[in-house]
């Protein structure tokens, strides 16, 4: 049984869940965590401040086998920081998103102090993991974009020796309360279909093509219910104020649902969701919805198309005949759902994680 001390700067959202079903297998797990906030500083800061606890021993890292983290903690200043007894210990990266292809607001440049910490990070570490081979290729496509600035100092071999050290590794998901809230809704049928949308309410998801798609349903009559869910923010794109006036009549919940709960009896009752992304690295509110039932439309882009066959996939100027076509053919069947999610469960991916953590 190893001994695996875990460092994560952003312990919440998809690190949060990720871990949380990780500590599940048979090692033994010492967690260090910081809340889910202020990024920026918890990327620049966290491998000092751990470094120096480890230091001055609040932190006891003896007789750890590996260390584990996710690409928030700056890998090659922590091990250049530890003490050197600790130096041996292997350092594990687990990629949940990349500082390459991960979205900014529409009036902020890209940062690449943080896109070249992730780099560094890459290089330092002795095994790295990936969410979904979209996010190790954006990556890669984004170290040959800025590395090709500094053409005075290209870093020989860099792309080689991560490629070596790479896995693709789903998070695993534990999908008994989705079943459980599934198997309570039964069988039954909307007699108007529903459309959900459970994502975040944010420039990147492109809310503005999935509103105006709906829209145009409306106008030529056809009949739909509305559920929009997913986190929003202060300052959220201004479409949703305007979507909710518009399709008022057409709206069964519309808002955040703070109840997890609550969340997925909703998603029990919706017969599609639709993704319009402009970014995802790996796509868990889809994957969750699909579990409970939901047919899927996906852009074909981002790393959909690794997640789901052609048949759910759509290019941007056929979203409303794609959708108009599904909103006949009802919820998923159970059986159909479960065969399209259950390779991302921990029950399938445990072997592939005991591997990547103990070679």
């Amino acid at each position: 049984m190893a001994r695996i001390a875990v460092f994560e700067p952003y312990y919440g959202g998809s690190h949060r869940s990720f871990l949380d079903g990780l500590v599940k297998l048979p090692h033994r797990f010492q967690l260090h965590t910081m809340p889910a906030n202020r990024w920026k500083w918890r990327m620049r800061l966290a491998a000092p401040f751990w470094a120096g606890q480890i230091k001055r021993g609040e932190i006891d890292l003896k007789g750890a086998d590996t260390i584990l983290c996710s690409s928030y903690l700056d890998v090659a200043t922590f091990k250049g920081m530890l003490p050197s007894a600790l130096h041996a210990i292997p350092i594990l990266v687990y990629f949940h998103e990349n500082q390459f292809a991960y979205p900014v607001q529409e009036v902020d440049p890209r940062d690449l102090h943080f896109a070249m910490t992730n780099l560094t990070t890459a290089l330092a570490a002795e095994r790295l993991a990936f969410n979904s081979r979209y996010n190790l290729e954006s990556f890669l496509h984004g170290c040959r974009e800025m590395l090709a600035i500094a053409n005075d100092m290209g870093l020989a071999g860099y792309e080689e020796q991560i490629r070596a050290k790479a896995r693709i590794l789903p998070p695993g998901l534990d999908w008994a309360v989705i079943d459980r809230q599934a198997e309570e809704q039964g069988a039954a049928t909307n007699p108007v279909p529903v459309i959900a949308w459970n994502h975040r309410w944010e420039h990147d998801k492109d809310p503005d093509l999935f509103f105006t798609t709906l829209y145009g349903l409306k106008a030529e009559g056809v009949d739909f219910r509305l559920m929009v869910l997913g986190e929003s923010f202060r300052q959220g794109p201004k479409v949703f104020a305007e979507a909710r006036e518009i399709l008022s009549d057409r709206i069964i919940h519309f808002g955040h649902v703070p109840s997890r709960t609550d969340y997925l009896a909703l998603l029990a009752r919706a017969d599609i969701v639709v993704s319009t992304a402009r970014h995802e690295f790996f796509g868990l509110a889809v994957l969750e919805a699909v579990r409970a039932g939901c047919r899927p439309l996906l852009p074909r882009r981002l790393v959909y198309p690794e997640l789901f066959n052609d048949e759910f996939l759509y290019d941007d100027h056929e979203l409303g005949a794609r959708l108009r076509g599904l909103l006949s053919r009802g919820r998923l069947p159970r059986e159909q759902a479960r065969e399209m999610t259950e390779r991302f469960s921990w029950r399938q991916l445990s072997p592939s994680y005991e591997e990547w953590l103990t070679l």
